[in-house]
């Protein structure tokens, strides 16, 4: 693959992110303002219908892998939870050890986990292997 057809992938999966991120957030304010759900039940839910979006359009968009679904979700979701605790420990260290303001905490840390997520999920949730194959 040439770095120009890989920079174009890197730039399907930032976009295919931003829909799931989108999922994510109408989810978590449906629950919260709408049906007066707790907002840590609303967070988990919307992370949750994210990352399944997620999942969908990069397998089929990005990625086109045909890797099974039984072999690559659980892959996605570790790499997706490895995510969730870097955010954590990001957040911290830019917030409480750089004193930086929580909303620019949140923008260097996603955008490096942009690249966390789109190295693992290229090198192990969805890459092509001679045992990928399977039923779907």
């Amino acid at each position: 693959m040439s770095a120009s057809s890989r920079f174009a992938r890197f730039l399907r999966f930032a976009a295919v992110g931003a829909v799931g991120t989108l999922a994510h957030f109408a989810l978590l304010l449906a629950l919260v303002e709408g049906a007066g759900a707790p907002p840590l039940a609303g967070a988990v839910a919307g992370f949750v219908l994210g990352a399944l979006v997620n999942y969908a359009l990069a397998r089929r968009l990005v990625f086109a892998s045909t890797r099974s679904h039984a072999q690559a979700l659980p892959r996605f979701f570790v790499v997706a939870l490895a995510g969730l605790a870097w955010t954590a420990l990001l957040m911290s260290l830019f917030m409480e050890l750089l004193d930086l303001h929580y909303l620019t905490a949140q923008v260097l840390t996603t955008a490096l986990l942009l690249l966390w997520h789109y190295a693992g999920n290229a090198l192990w949730t969805f890459r092509h292997g001679r045992r990928d194959v399977g039923a779907r």
